[in-house]
């Protein structure tokens, strides 16, 4: 019942909302002479801080409408080119001048599906844009899926990736972000233990849970220290009426938000007070950041019941991959089938939710992959949405991923890079695995 509960406090709430942000409205307008005292402005921002404190963060648009390639812009549109129930594939498609030569990867981007949107990954969209084709996956709410529509599970979204990677065909290269990595891990070992020609020429894992009993963070140990039945009675709830999804069993976004934000929840008090005090102060720049990344940090989605659970007992409590107990529909996942994918690992000095060698672990498992076919790379003073968004990944991480897959694209296909990375060197010079 607490989801049904969250849902009528939401709905009872409304009619205040909708005052809040009218009496906002008045006390902002310019027509109003409070709205120029510091007391009226107070006023307004304890209005605003109310609406967004009790409103529902819809799905964020991607919102990139045009990137500058050589000095030039150059628009880009959103593609649609697969799609099933629980994930649509997008293609940034780009209207390329007809003299472009520049080589650029194909890249698919598989999202995480751990509580957020597909837009969270929106500043790594942009950054790979000038010099790649790029893909991601937008995967749905699970509430807005139709209980008709069936179950998605750990194996459905293994199912998804292999599909998606022929649908794109064999020269793509794939990413995958933090949660995903294990999956994509397991979807690249199946297409290379049966030979598919499909299979990625790289794969790039960033922040990604691979071998959790590596340095636990606080995510870790709060998976390990309960059983999976603690999971199914407390954090497993019904989709109320009258959302699409209605009576399929979800972990709810709102949940997850939660967890995020009670790990660090010294720092989002603060963040609130300083918007507030930017609103007084009128410093419309520094509200207007608060803003735009808190709207898309507290946009949550529900994840389904199975695919949830089934991740939490595999990849947190039992450890499944790196022990070589993994498996896919009743066959073992095997990394040392990998011999033809090259493989790069990321990781962030300060990630508090994948450790530090949790993701570097992908070498340990995959020992088949040449050495010339892999690396590690760990940059210094990030967290864990440093090493997939930010400055440090523009201007550090992202040339060194680029460079990475087009020294492995041209091994196939003839291209040439500018310098190919040193497989057996990490951040710090130290030899990687």
């Amino acid at each position: 019942m607490f989801y049904q509960f969250y849902e009528f406090s939401h709905a009872a709430l409304t009619p205040w909302r909708t005052a809040a942000d009218a009496m906002r409205l008045a006390y902002t307008n310019p027509l109003n002479p409070f709205s120029q005292t510091a007391a009226g402005r107070a006023v307004a921002a304890g209005f605003e801080m109310f609406e967004r404190t009790t409103r529902r963060y819809g799905k964020p648009e991607f919102g990139i409408g045009e990137i500058s390639l050589n000095g030039q812009k150059v628009s880009v549109h959103e593609k649609v080119i697969w799609e099933r129930p629980f994930c649509r594939l997008l293609h940034f498609e780009r209207a390329l001048p007809a003299n472009h030569r520049a080589f650029n990867p194909k890249i698919l981007i598989v999202a995480p599906m751990s509580g957020h949107y597909a837009t969270l990954l929106r500043g790594t969209v942009e950054t790979l844009l000038p010099n790649a084709d790029v893909y991601i996956t937008d995967w749905t709410d699970a509430r807005m899926v139709p209980l008709a529509e069936g179950l998605f599970d750990l194996d459905d979204f293994i199912d998804y990736i292999i599909s998606m990677l022929h649908v794109l065909g064999g020269d793509t290269h794939v990413m995958a972000v933090c949660q995903p990595s294990v999956p994509v891990l397991a979807a690249v070992a199946q297409m290379e233990k049966h030979n598919d020609q499909n299979r990625p020429l790289s794969m790039t894992l960033m922040g990604g849970p691979i071998d959790t009993r590596i340095n636990p963070t606080a995510v870790n140990e709060l998976a390990e220290n309960r059983p999976i039945e603690w999971f199914r009675d407390n954090v497993i709830m019904n989709v109320p009426w009258p959302q699409p999804g209605f009576m399929r069993e979800v972990y709810p976004g709102f949940l997850q938000l939660s967890g995020f934000m009670s790990m660090n929840l010294d720092k989002h008090m603060i963040a609130q007070k300083d918007f507030f005090q930017h609103l007084v102060a009128n410093d419309g720049d520094s509200a207007e950041k608060h803003r735009e990344f808190y709207d898309e940090y507290l946009a949550v989605m529900d994840l389904t019941a199975e695919f949830y659970l089934q991740t939490v007992e595999t990849v947190f409590i039992e450890h499944a991959l790196p022990k070589g107990e993994f498996m896919h529909r009743d066959e073992p996942i095997e990394p040392a089938a990998i011999r033809n994918v090259a493989l790069l690992t990321v990781e962030g000095e300060n990630d508090d939710i994948s450790g530090v060698g949790q993701t570097k672990a992908a070498h340990d498992i995959c020992v088949n992959i040449p050495d010339d076919l892999r690396m590690h790379y760990m940059q210094p003073a990030v967290g864990h949405y440093g090493v997939f968004n930010g400055s440090r990944f523009r201007s550090e991480i992202a040339p060194r991923i680029l460079d990475f897959m087009r020294s492995h694209t041209g091994a196939k296909f003839g291209a040439k890079s500018e310098s190919k990375p040193s497989a057996k060197k990490s951040t710090n010079g130290k030899a990687a695995a």
